[in-house]
This record gives structure tokens, sequence and C-alpha cells, in this order.
């Protein structure tokens, strides 16, 4: 029988405690974080529009500005351009909870966990995340992907399994978010709403009244000639123009003239406001990682006016 080795020899606690690092009140809060830029992705929507762009992804990313070793539009959310060339196929397994995708041009279908949808423009797509989607275009596609992959990158996270997760695939046709939209428009109380906004949600998570656990997607508007009041909330907002002829946002006092198809980027806890000087109602999608903050009971929103 061989002796054991003494508890000294097998013990690792002095590289436990070099591993070990002490701040103080001193010092501990100084940390300064890089700050989320108010951005406009023109370069990147004139690309995905562009005839010669080829079959991919183009991603809106500011991994250098807010420091991360990963892709990020923001501290949390990831946004693309999907590109897909009438005939091809662009498969994607991303490491995800979910994507909510945007079809901005031309037809096509998506296939994931076994289920296999038709769509064109106009419509927007609620996704699972980590299973494997397969988008096919019956001709030249450019759609808006927005997932949380950053999210899961910081918390070192793996999404759900797909018989685990809470995104069954889900699609939302145009002619329903026009026809929800126009009752919006039509309600008898609608001058008391805090504004014109179709929330999307689904099925599976219709007790939280949202598309994803994190993130919000909705459908807003504006008359023409009018403006919503200045507010603040601590999410950020990335805002999808689809018709803003005239429209413009003033952020933290900078102006921003909206661009079809581009998508703007409102910095979390920035004094924003939207203004529609046109003369037909302006259309946005905005996502929104609000899920967050609703979670935590700290969502901050105030009028700043």
């Amino acid at each position: 029988m061989s002796t054991p080795a003494p508890i000294e020899q097998l013990s690792n606690s002095h590289a436990w405690t070099d591993r070990a690092r002490y701040f103080n009140s001193g010092n501990a809060f100084a940390l300064k974080l890089s700050a989320v830029p108010s951005v406009q992705f023109s370069a990147e929507r004139d690309a995905a529009f562009a005839d010669t762009a080829p079959t991919g992804l183009i991603d809106m990313d500011l991994s250098a500005e807010l420091h991360t070793n990963y892709p990020a539009t923001t501290p949390f959310v990831l946004s693309r351009y999907v590109c897909v060339r009438a005939g091809e196929s662009l498969p994607l397994q991303l490491r995800a909870s979910g994507q909510l995708m945007v079809i901005l041009k031309g037809t096509g279908s998506t296939s994931v966990l076994g289920e296999t949808a038709t769509w064109k423009t106009g419509d927007v797509l609620a996704l699972p995340g980590a299973a494997e989607t397969v988008h096919h275009a019956n001709e030249d596609v450019v759609a808006w992907l927005v997932t949380d992959e950053p999210a899961l990158n910081f918390q070192e996270l793996q999404p759900s399994s797909p018989e685990q997760t809470s995104m069954s695939p889900v699609l939302y046709s145009a002619e329903a978010l026009d026809a929800e939209l126009t009752a919006l428009y039509n309600h008898p109380d609608v001058e008391t709403f805090p504004g014109y906004a179709v929330v999307l949600s689904h099925q599976s998570l219709e007790h939280m009244r949202n598309v994803h656990p994190t993130l919000t997607l909705a459908l807003n508007s504006l008359p023409p000639n009018s403006s919503q009041r200045p507010h603040v909330h601590n999410s950020m907002a990335l805002t999808l123009c689809l018709e803003g002829d005239g429209c413009y946002s003033m952020i933290d006092g900078e102006r921003k003239d909206w661009q079809r198809h581009a998508v703007m980027l409102t910095p979390p806890c920035a004094s924003h406001s939207h203004h529609n000087d046109g003369a037909e109602n302006m259309r946005c999608m905005i996502v929104q990682d609000g899920g967050l903050y609703y979670q935590a009971r700290a969502i901050g929103f105030e009028y700043s006016e």
C-alpha cells in the first residue's frame, strides 16, 4: 500500500491566493466604461442594398468603441443586415437566445426546428437563437437582424437548447402589422396613449407582453406634424426607419435626420425625442434591451421636459 502524499503537497492554496486582487472604496469605483455612441449606420445600409452585395452578414459593429473582444452594436445587442442573393441560401447558427428579423426587400423562406415559413417584404420574424436557421431567397433579399449575442458573450453563457427555449418561430405578416397599426390610430382613446406603438409578442411570452425575455420589438409611428415628448430610459434603442420623410430625432441635443432603412442607435439614458414634419405617417421598427431593466424593476423611464 502506497503512503498518501502530505496534505501540503496536494494543496493549491498558494495559487488560489496569488490570484486574489483587492480594491477599496477609494479606487474600486474609478473604473470608467466607454460611452455607447449615438450612431446612424448609413454606410452599412448602403453596402447591404448595393447590387454587388454578396450573400452574408454586415455587422453594425462598435466593438472598438465599446472595448469588447466580440462584435457588438451595444453592450448587450448585435445588429446586422442580412443579404441573400436570389436562388442562394444562408445557413446560420448563432450564439444567441433569440433572433429578430425584419424583411426589407425580397421574398424567400426560413427553415428552423423542422419548420419552414415563406415571407416577403414587410414581414417580421422572431426566431430561436441556437438552432440552425437557413434563409433562402427567391429574389435578392435584404433584412435587418438583431440578436443578444453580446449579452451571452459577456456572461460567458450558452443559449438554451431548442427543446428548452421560449423562442418558437413566429411570423408577423406585413398585412397583420398594418391592420394593428390602423386599429391603433382608430382607437377612441389613442390621444391619451404615450405613443403610437404596436408591441410584438407571441404565445410563449404573452404573459410578459414581450417578444423575447430581454429584447422588445415594436412598430412605432407618428402622425404628420407631430412629435414625441423628450424622454429618457435606461435601455438603449435601435430604430430602423421604414417611412420617415421629413422625420428626425433629437438625441442629447443633436439632430439626426432619418434615412430610410438605416438603423439609428439611441444610447441608454440619452434624452431624446422624435419629430415628424412630413406629410405622411412615420413608421419605424424599434428594438430595445428593456426586458433586462423591466425584470430588474429599473426601467427608469421619465420625461425629460
